[in-house]
């Protein structure tokens, strides 16, 4: 584990978080890696929770709360907290919760609505931070076909 993790910020603009998410969840687990997503708000983990377990008819991420038994052992853990209670390798940030600390973690992924003014400026602020903080960074964005590009 890293103590300056690699940092890569989403810009959502054509797809919600309930769609662009799992399959982000889904590479890092095909990558071996475990994954905590930091909810800004237990109603957006419970609807990540819910996301999770139908994003496609034929497959689901297997995952579970902090709150639950068993959470130190799940590949996949959502959480309102800042804690890293199952290990996990990479740490997505999602629906502007806090950045807390980063350290022992390979990636965090920061993902934010751009149609959100608020989101917006707290993701340039993190930007700002983490370049200072010398954490590699890069920007994606979807082009007109929904595919992720690099822009910076």
């Amino acid at each position: 584990m890293a103590d300056k993790p690699e940092i890569l910020f989403y810009h959502l603009e054509r797809q919600s978080l309930e769609q662009a998410l799992p399959l982000l969840v889904e590479k890092s687990l095909q990558r071996g890696w475990r994954a905590a997503i930091r909810c800004g708000s237990t109603e957006r983990l419970d609807a990540l929770d819910t996301a999770l377990w139908t994003y496609r008819e034929d497959s689901f991420l297997p995952h579970g709360r902090d709150s639950e038994a068993g959470a130190p052992e799940e590949p996949v853990l959502l959480t309102t907290g800042t804690a890293n209670a199952n290990k996990a390798d990479v740490l997505f940030i999602v629906d502007r919760a806090a950045t807390g600390e980063l350290s022992g973690y390979v990636r965090v992924v920061c993902m934010f609505d751009g149609r959100d003014e608020e989101a917006l400026t707290e993701a340039r602020g993190f930007w700002k931070q983490a370049k200072e903080a010398g954490h590699d960074l890069t920007y994606w964005q979807q082009d007109d076909s929904g595919r992720w590009q690099k822009k910076a």
